[in-house]
This record gives C-alpha cells, sequence and structure tokens, in this order.
C-alpha cells in the first residue's frame, strides 16, 4: 500500500504533478457541478477544441500557451453567448460550428511547425508530469477566479439552470448569467491546459458532477461531492500511471489515465445509483425490510 500510495509522490516532479491535479480537480469539480445543472456538456467539449487556435498561436511564437488559450477561449464564449439564442442559429448548431472552425484552425497552425506530430500530441494531451512552480502558481490564480465567480452567483446559476421561467421573472440577466458561467468554463479549460490538454479537459468538466449527481441528492453534496470526485481521481490517476510505468514497464500518460480513472468512477457511481434504487424499491414492496 505505501509503494502504491505514498511512494511515488516523494518525488519532487510527482509532487508539482499531484499538486497540479489536486487543484484542477478542485476547481474542476466545482465548475463541473454547474455545468451538468446548467446541461451545457456540449458547450464545455467544444470549448476545448476552440481554444486551440490560440494554444497554437501561443505556441509557435513562444509565448504562455495559457494566455493564447484564454483569448481564443474567451472569443468563443462570448460569440457563443451571444448567438447560441438567436432564433435562426440554436445553441447545438452555434456549438459545432465554432467547434469544428476553431479546431481546424488550430490544426492548421501547428502543423506549419516542423515537429508537427510531436507538438500536437503534446498540445492535445498535456503533460502534467513536467509542470513547474510558475504554472502551478498560473494554474491556482486562473482556477480560483473560476471558483469565485461560481461562488458569487450561484444561487442565481442555481435558479437559471433549473428554473429559467422564474429567474426571467425575477430580473436575472438571462446573458450575463450564461455568459459568467461560459467564461468559467473556459477558464477551466486554460488552468488545466498543462495537465491534460485540449482533448481531455472536457473529463474534468463533465464527468465529476455526472458522478455525483448519480449517488447525491442536493446542489451543495452535488458541489461537495464533484470536488471529491475530481481530486480523488487525480490522486489515483497518477499512482496508476506511476505504478504500471516505473514498476510494470507500462507506459501510461498521467493525464490520460487521470480520465479513465474518472471514467471509472462515473461506472462505480452508476452501479451504485442502481443498487441503491433496487435496495429502495424492495424495501417499498408489501413484507419489504423499511
Amino acid at each position: 500500500m505505501y509503494q502504491f500510495f505514498v511512494e511515488p509522490f516523494t518525488l519532487h516532479y510527482m509532487q508539482r504533478a499531484l499538486l497540479m491535479a489536486l487543484i484542477i480537480g478542485a476547481v474542476g469539480g466545482v465548475v463541473s457541478a454547474h455545468v451538468v445543472m446548467a446541461r451545457i456538456a456540449f458547450f464545455a467539449d467544444a470549448l476545448t477544441h476552440t481554444v486551440f487556435p490560440g494554444v497554437a498561436v501561443a505556441f509557435l511564437l513562444d509565448g504562455p500557451l495559457w494566455l493564447g488559450a484564454l483569448v481564443a477561449g474567451v472569443a468563443s464564449a462570448v460569440i457563443f453567448t451571444m448567438t447560441g439564442d438567436t432564433r435562426r442559429a440554436g445553441r447545438d448548431e452555434v456549438t459545432a460550428v465554432l467547434l469544428t472552425s476553431f479546431f481546424g484552425l488550430g490544426v492548421i497552425l501547428v502543423s506549419r511547425h516542423a515537429s508537427y506530430s510531436n507538438d500536437l500530441v503534446t498540445l492535445l494531451f498535456g503533460r502534467i508530469l513536467t509542470v513547474d512552480t510558475a504554472e502551478l502558481v498560473s494554474t491556482a490564480i486562473i482556477g480560483g477566479i473560476a471558483v469565485l465567480v461560481v461562488t458569487a452567483l450561484r444561487k442565481e446559476l442555481v435558479l437559471r439552470a433549473f428554473d429559467p421561467e422564474t429567474a426571467d421573472a425575477i430580473g436575472y440577466p438571462r446573458r450575463v448569467l450564461d455568459l459568467a458561467l461560459n467564461l468559467a468554463v473556459t477558464l477551466v479549460v486554460v488552468a488545466a491546459l498543462k495537465a491534460v490538454g485540449t482533448a481531455l479537459v472536457v473529463a474534468i468538466l463533465v464527468t465529476p458532477a455526472a458522478a455525483a449527481r448519480l449517488l447525491t441528492g442536493s446542489v451543495r453534496s452535488l458541489i461537495l461531492a464533484s470536488v471529491g470526485v475530481g481530486m480523488a481521481a487525480g490522486y489515483l490517476g497518477l499512482a496508476v500511471s506511476y505504478e504500471a510505468s516505473v514498476r510494470h514497464g507500462v507506459r501510461l500518460a498521467g493525464g490520460a489515465t487521470i480520465v479513465l480513472v474518472l471514467t471509472a468512477m462515473f461506472g462505480l457511481a452508476v452501479v451504485g445509483a442502481r443498487l441503491s434504487s433496487r435496495r429502495i424499491g424492495r424495501a417499498e414492496l408489501p413484507g419489504g425490510t423499511p
């Protein structure tokens, strides 16, 4: 047990990777709850692709990747918010157009670089084991802003998600709330860029709350459970990656392994929810044990 849970994190690079995974797990868990409640998982997936041209430009100019991702992400979030409710262009259609066009542009830009294949893999899937202190600090700041946004607007966002008619009647500004949530999603994408890349970050934004929702019954418990799932997946994913790569000679990328652990946790939540519903059903039958 010690070799699996503790020993890997005695190494400095694993400690930095673990801290990055825990930050992203916590931040992603909070925002993930709002993504699931607002039913914008498809947009979250699209946004992870629309930041790609900004990442590609920053990479080619040897600038900070997070800045390029932030500029492209904010632009796509604003476009989506402003056009997603128009009569002639529905939310899904606009999202699909943004996804394909932005991502295609990013691939074209990266293909101009000599080391196209290696660069593309790095940008798409991240390299959490190579994070440094500066990247940890920037991730914590960007992720912290995302958490502050959704926390400050939690009541309004929850009402907007579950009862939009009442929210409109009260006078809550629909587009402002949508834009705030979309920008929070953008910030999580930017924060998780180095760890899991643009292709896998959607798992951080959707899976924790999707799993937590199956086992919780309130908004508060959903958020707390989502954070717990995100952080636990980060820890276990790195431990599994280290165990397989170092002790068994099977190379597993840290970021991708975290995503697979998240998927496994979602599967366990599905099984747990079904078993729980069966027990409740049996208890309600005549002669059942309450």
